[in-house]
């Protein structure tokens, strides 16, 4: 194994895992820390973890645990892979993650800090990250149930988070050639964390190259674009997807604008669809009365909790945050167990928590990366089973996701 990856949710995980696989390696998605070596033939090895959101100092030490079995691999670089829109609190989890790495590592090089992934309208531009033309601050993160983005300079804000100081390689030194220069002169100035300005994909390819032999590299999906190239996958002939037939089930806790469009576009084209209510699900609903109305329906069934930022906080405010957040995100566990069971082959998931429980739920320890459904996010299968899924990330994905996910996990 080549490069080794250490992913804070699962969506972010196969985000970067499709990246990769463009790029020529043969990339495996692991849940969780692994119980065995990997495969001779995966190139790359992400670790999904659901760190995000968890208290700092374990996702430390999930983090490091993911570390050791990366290094028992053989691996020459480790990324840390986090969220395209910075997703953290102000305590944590990025930078503590960062230095920890740093840490066992024992590295001194620099670290490129760089979640820009241009595909999608994230970029990185003065130290100040943009989702399209608005700032982070500006771009509907603000409302984010749990992990409200409030503030779009990552130096100020990784600052919060970290010890060491925090530097900067501005966007006029990467396209000036003076990329890998301005990071060892930050290094060696004591600041050893550069958050780096990226406008565009050849810049990410620079900051690949501008990492060469760097330990520890962070940031989105797209900081892997240059490094395929770098730790030189072998020229081999690209695993080939087969789709999987059967039935395919979509279900949706993520509240993001973008997901939200999805679900309307789904129910203007004919799309069958049942919302539940938080209070439903508190109340005791049952997954089997959804899978007995999804198998009735034919076609492309969707169950959604996905409400607007103003319902969310209603329910917060009556239920309590977390006995929210651990009900949805059980009962779409639950959903998507009993829906294997029942037959169910193709699962389309969106939403980062959501996606989390229902891959922990399906029991599935290793997922082969497959071809793009849309820009950060890949067909995936259960190595070992004819199960595939989509792991959406819930700000990603074009208006028709849902049904083009279905074609495409089954091979159309």
């Amino acid at each position: 194994m080549k490069l080794g990856a250490i992913g804070d949710d699962f969506t972010g995980s196969s985000d970067l895992g499709l990246t990769l696989a463009q790029g020529g390696m043969r990339t495996v998605q692991y849940v969780g820390v692994p119980g065995k070596p990997a495969a001779a033939d995966v190139d790359a090895g992400i670790i999904a973890l659901k760190s995000r959101s968890i208290p700092a100092d374990e996702a430390v030490k999930q983090s490091l645990d993911a570390l050791r079995w990366l290094q028992e691999q053989g691996c020459k670089q480790i990324v840390f892979k986090y969220c395209s829109t910075f997703d953290s609190m102000p305590e944590g989890n990025i930078g503590p993650v960062i230095e920890a790495l740093i840490d066992a590592l024992e590295t001194d090089a620099p670290v490129i800090v760089c979640p820009a992934f241009p595909a999608t309208g994230r970029t990185v531009y003065q130290g100040h990250l943009f989702v399209h033309d608005k700032l982070l601050s500006e771009s509907g993160m603000e409302h984010h149930p749990l992990n409200p983005m409030t503030d779009p300079d990552l130096r100020r804000f990784l600052a919060r988070q970290t010890k060491r100081p925090v530097g900067h390689l501005a966007l006029a030194a990467i396209q000036s050639g003076q990329a890998r220069k301005t990071l060892l002169d930050e290094a060696e100035a004591g600041r050893q964390i550069i958050v780096c300005d990226a406008v565009s994909n050849q810049d990410l390819l620079i900051l690949g190259e501008a990492a060469r032999g760097f330990p520890l590299v962070t940031g989105g999906s797209g900081i892997g674009l240059g490094l395929p190239s770098v730790l030189r996958a072998d020229e081999r002939e690209p695993a080939k997807w087969s789709g999987v037939s059967g039935p395919a089930l979509a279900l949706s806790g993520s509240c993001s604008a973008a997901t939200r469009n999805q679900i309307a576009v789904h129910r203007a084209e004919g799309g069958a669809q049942r919302k539940v209510e938080v209070e439903e699900i508190i109340g005791g609903l049952t997954p089997a009365e959804l899978l007995d109305w999804a198998e009735s329906c034919g076609g492309l069934p969707l169950i959604y909790s996905s409400d607007d930022p103003h319902s969310v906080k209603a329910a917060q405010n009556r239920f309590g945050q977390d006995r929210c957040a651990e009900a949805v995100e059980g009962f779409f566990a639950n959903l998507a167990s009993q829906a294997l069971e029942r037959g169910f082959t193709r699962i389309i998931s969106a939403g980062g928590e959501t996606s989390g429980a229902v891959v922990r739920a399906v029991d599935a320890t290793a997922l082969r990366i497959g071809p793009m459904i849309d820009p950060g996010v890949p067909a995936v299968k259960i190595e070992g089973r004819k199960v595939a899924l989509a792991l959406k990330s819930g700000n990603f994905g074009a208006e028709d996701f849902f049904i083009k996910a279905a074609r495409v996990l089954e091979g159309k």
